[in-house]
């Protein structure tokens, strides 16, 4: 009775009486519906919901909130409906209930799979109501803050999830004190002897400080009172997991870390914050390029704060935050700071809280483009650590980016379309790569073209989850229709062997191969031939099972056009130009992959029907193929100019040229040219026989 009388005399601070007593209910009847069950540490079960109720009231949160920590578990452990919750404590709470249980509901051992579903399913609550993931987390505090009954291998796992997907999204949502207490309770629970370690460094390196620690505080509170500014100087502690991540990501000692002091210092309005860092700035000089103005351009998570690094005396770094109390407020609880439920949804939300919807938003989003959970899962881990660039729209409207993006990811944040049909850049009304990374400040302008697609090199590139997701997305569906084509045409050959095709069949034995093998249409079993996941001739053989089982005699090779796109690629080993005797190796997943039929690296499987096709080229081939020769000729000056203008001359084009010396007088050049065709391979090699001093031209295969 203690506990939940204490809450409620804590609640009654910033809740009416009778929301207080909706409370206390909540409370008794999880309690009778606890009755008799026990945690790992041996006491009543209620405690926990009770704790979890009170972590959210340190957040002042809406009664609802915590009638809905006081009953998160009452539909899973004690299989109370929750029609009973929605007819005791209406729709609201029932709902929050329901969500939170839903996300209770994981049996992660260690697969990715399994939490990566599960953070679908939060992606969803979150969606309906944002607060079904302020009570997870406090959930989650709790639970980490209990730990130690628990093994040590189910420690380590809670943790690790902890770090990985709470942690950020707490930090996401504007929660840094929450964010602090699971990155130090996580990183105990994973590492206990680093944990440690830091701990004790950090405890003798205080003592040994607290002289300096005073005189600063001392010259900047003298400072604030000299100019006549109301503000509170508080020095701030650097946390342990912090401290770990600095001293292995960016190699720093820790004596590094340690020596530099951090002050807050907090003050009432606005203007005071720009006043009191004109006079930090004039008692000590400050770092050029350390100065940040998160007040005016806030981060993506809400956060606000004047960040400057003054070179304090003896030279030692000073970091100093300088923001209004409830800028103090909103950093430490973020979402929770200002809780909008109470306006009944009239007023539009704002700050914090409208940046957490619209991130919510884009995560609904990711979800629904991405191709499994592992893949969303990805997107969202990268937008969930957010080190911000801003960049501007040629109309003047701010983008926020995690560091590292490009333009590509700028053209995918303005609109997917702009994404899709990108072709150049400019920054800052310069062309530049797409590639090149963003800078704050620039000002970034995306040039598009109608039917322009993304290049599957963006991959290599792009930052941002929602990018990444898209560029995937276009280029299935662009894969898609190619192998579509591609099966197409290899059915059709796999066919005529039984004198036969795909416009003889009748549309019910087509239905029953595609039950056969779980698809739905035709497409889907033409598109697993093209991209070489089953054979052309055992689908033709289930076609036509009726007319006996023998192998197609297939008539003639395929012919390849060149045009195929990205279901057909060209073997690096052996390049392959159109002229050239050729078979099709079919590699699950990448399609066809067209060798020469001497290459050494199909030798073993170059007769085997289910693994190689016969290939040859069309008459109306078209495309550019490289081809790598090698010549020996005697050194001479300007040898490469030479090479080159011989190839240009045969209407070649040099793709790679590297040379080494076999002895004194003779030099061997390695050459990758791209040509038509074996007719045009011959008149460039014949151009580069007229060369004085060639003794030997090869062609190399494999």
């Amino acid at each position: 009775m203690a506990g939940i009388d204490s809450l409620a005399e804590r609640l009654s601070t910033y809740l009416g009486q009778d929301q207080v007593d909706l409370v206390r209910r909540a409370y008794f009847y999880a309690e009778q519906a606890h009755d008799g069950q026990r945690r790992r540490s041996g006491e009543a079960y209620v405690t926990h919901p009770l704790a979890v109720a009170g972590i959210l009231a340190d957040m002042h949160m809406d009664h609802q909130s915590l009638m809905a920590a006081m009953l998160h578990d009452v539909i899973e452990d004690t299989g109370i409906a929750k029609e009973a919750l929605i007819a005791q404590f209406g729709e609201t709470v029932a709902e929050l209930v329901d969500g939170v249980s839903k996300l209770t509901q994981m049996n992660f051992e260690t697969k990715a799979e399994a939490q990566a579903e599960n953070f679908q399913k939060m992606a969803m609550a979150m969606a309906r109501d944002i607060r079904v993931i302020l009570v997870k987390l406090a959930d989650r505090l709790h639970n980490m803050r209990t730990l130690e009954v628990l093994s040590g291998e189910k420690r380590r796992r809670i943790a690790k999830e902890t770090l990985e997907i709470y942690a950020p999204i707490a930090n996401r949502l504007g929660m840094h004190s929450m964010r602090v207490e699971f990155e130090d309770l996580g990183f105990k629970a994973m590492h206990p002897m680093r944990s440690e370690r830091i701990r004790a460094a950090v405890r003798r390196a205080r003592g040994n400080r607290k002289e300096i620690v005073n005189k600063i505080e001392e010259s900047l509170v003298h400072c604030l009172e000299r100019e006549g500014l109301d503000g509170e100087v508080i020095g701030r502690e650097k946390h342990l997991y912090s401290i770990y991540q600095k001293m292995r990501g960016k190699h720093k000692a820790f004596n590094e870390i340690m020596d530099v002091y951090a002050f807050r210092i907090v003050v009432d309005k606005v203007d005071t914050c720009y006043r009191v860092l004109g006079a930090v700035h004039s008692l000590y000089k400050p770092l050029p390029g350390r100065f940040k103005d998160y007040i005016a351009i806030p981060k993506a998570n809400g956060y606000q704060s004047l960040h400057t690094t003054l070179f304090g005396m003896h030279g030692v770094p000073i970091e100093i935050q300088i923001r209004t109390r409830e800028m103090e407020e909103m950093a430490n609880n973020g979402i929770a700071a200002h809780w909008l439920y109470k306006s009944n949804g009239e007023e539009a939300p704002k700050g914090t809280h409208a940046r957490a919807r619209q991130w919510v938003k884009g995560v609904l989003e990711l979800q629904q483009r991405a191709g499994n959970s592992l893949e969303f899962i990805e997107s969202v881990k990268i937008d969930l650590f957010p080190d911000e660039v801003y960049v501007f729209t040629p109309k003047g409207s701010i983008m926020e980016l995690p560091k590292g993006s490009t333009a590509v990811d700028f053209a995918y944040a303005v609109h997917t379309d702009v994404g899709n049909s990108c072709i150049a850049c400019r920054i800052n009304r310069r062309l530049a790569p797409l590639s090149q990374a963003l800078e704050s400040g620039s000002t970034v302008e995306i040039v598009t073209a109608p039917g322009a697609r993304p290049n599957p090199a963006w991959l290599n590139f792009v930052v941002t989850g929602k990018a990444r997701t898209h560029i995937r997305h276009a280029l299935k569906l662009q894969r898609r229709s190619e192998s579509i084509s591609l099966g197409e045409r290899l059915l059709n050959k796999a066919l005529q062997g039984f004198e036969s095709g795909l416009d003889k069949i009748s549309a019910e034995r087509i239905a029953q191969v595609l039950a056969e093998y779980n698809m739905d249409v035709l497409e889907d079993l033409l598109e697993d031939i093209g991209l070489g996941n089953r054979m052309a001739y055992v689908i033709a053989r289930r076609l036509l099972a009726s007319d006996g089982e023998q192998a197609p005699n297939v008539e003639g090779p395929l012919a390849i056009r060149g045009t195929e796109g990205l279901v057909l690629n060209y073997a690096k080993c052996c390049t392959p130009i159109p002229g050239d005797p050729i078979v099709g190796h079919l590699s699950a997943g990448k399609g066809m992959v067209v060798h020469l039929e001497t290459c050494r690296n199909i030798a073993e499987i170059r007769h085997n029907p289910d693994k190689c096709i016969s290939l040859s080229w069309s008459k109306d081939v078209t495309g550019e193929f490289n081809v790598e020769l090698r010549v020996e000729l005697e050194h001479q000056r300007g040898l490469i100019a030479l090479l080159a203008s011989s190839v240009n001359a045969a209407d070649g084009n040099i793709e790679k040229i590297s040379m080494d010396e076999r002895d004194g007088r003779i030099s061997v050049v390695q050459l990758v040219v791209s040509v038509h065709d074996r007719v045009h391979l011959a008149r460039v090699i014949r151009k580069l026989r007229t060369l004085a001093g060639v003794e030997r031209i090869t062609r190399v295969k494999a």
